[in-house]
């Protein structure tokens, strides 16, 4: 009887960072995620914050052991032949978890079982076991050609530099501290008319808080490719949102959230595959200052949920930001009432 195989593929994912309550910044990472039978791998495992140890910020040297560790030219860095698949994005420290398995050779093909979230040397399969997850059998040659890939260099995916346009004080100055302190390139120049296109396209997105210079370079950034933020909002944790949102250029079935919108009494979320989402209500108060809330955070099943709000929540000039760690929507709260 012919064993039964399943797909093996490699694509480029992110965990997106985000600027926290308390003033802390949660790391952007891109990384390559494992695509099992035409699925990423990340998105059978709902709640969890993870990324792979094929990381796009690892040396060279540190990325070839890794790709040997997973064709078991190396040693199993943990007991009883298991690999870590998806660790900490913070510091990928064992003792915050992560999901490992039992990579293992079966003639020149190469089998993923025992799925298992782990936290220290050795794993209780019973109690922390992925059931149902695998067990997976690669082609060794296809498994092989899709990691040794990663040796000879990777195409270069989108950029994640950003193009602040305007003064160098205030607004975007905090922005572009904000966007660096969670990994994301961001430049400030006061006008972007004279840039030269080559340059342009070096950035993933670009926003301008000056409604002029933003009809202005609309054909120049459709143009260029670079993404262009129509409508920023004026509080510091939406723009970096809204940022994160234009430089996602995955396509609609690699995303978990992939509709929000919003009015006073509730939000609409559409979600394609199982996993945690929080929504954060941002208003402006009369004073200018601005006012957060978290209105949801917990794991939602694929397909459309209606959220009820507390209007008062977001009374005024008010906006959502859902978040997974793999995506970022924003919408603006439609028909909110006057501002308190």
């Amino acid at each position: 009887m012919s064993p039964v195989y399943a797909t093996f593929g490699l694509e480029p994912a992110t965990r997106v960072g985000a600027v926290l309550a308390d003033g802390g910044y949660q790391v952007h990472r891109d990384f390559v995620d494992f695509v099992v039978d035409g699925s990423p791998l990340l998105f059978r495992l709902a709640d969890l914050d993870a990324v792979s140890p094929l990381a796009s910020d690892l040396p060279p040297a540190v990325l070839d052991a890794q790709v040997r560790a997973l064709l078991l030219e190396d040693e199993p860095p943990l007991p009883g032949g298991r690999f870590v698949l998806y660790g900490c994005p913070e510091c990928a420290d064992l003792g915050c978890g992560a999901v490992t398995v039992v990579i293992e050779r079966d003639g020149d093909d190469y089998r993923w079982r025992d799925f298992a979230w782990q936290t220290g040397e050795h794993v209780d399969l019973d109690r922390d076991g992925y059931h149902g997850t695998g067990p997976y059998r690669f082609h060794g040659p296809a498994y092989r050609a899709a990691l040794t890939a990663l040796l000879d260099g990777t195409p270069a995916g989108p950029s994640h530099r950003v193009l602040l346009i305007g003064p160098r004080v205030g607004l975007l100055a905090k922005l572009a501290a904000a966007l660096r302190g969670i990994g994301i390139g961001a430049d400030i120049a006061p006008d972007a008319t004279d840039v030269p296109d080559e340059e342009l396209r070096s950035y993933g997105a670009a926003l301008t808080v000056s409604g002029a210079q933003r009809e202005a370079l609309r054909e120049t950034f459709a143009r260029t490719g670079t993404a262009l933020v129509d409508a920023p909002a004026p509080v510091l944790p939406v723009l970096v949102a809204q940022l994160q949102q234009a430089l996602d250029r995955a396509p609609g079935e690699r995303r978990r959230l992939t509709a929000l919108t919003a009015t006073p009494d509730a939000a609409e979320v559409e979600v394609s595959a199982p996993g945690r989402v929080q929504l954060t209500a941002y208003r402006v108060d009369r004073l200018r200052r601005t006012q957060a809330r978290t209105v949801l955070d917990a794991v939602l099943g694929p397909g459309h949920h209606r959220l009820p709000l507390d209007p008062r929540t977001v009374r005024g000039e008010a906006y959502l930001v859902a978040r997974t760690s793999g995506g970022v929507l924003v919408t603006a709260v439609r028909g909110t009432s006057a501002r308190d």
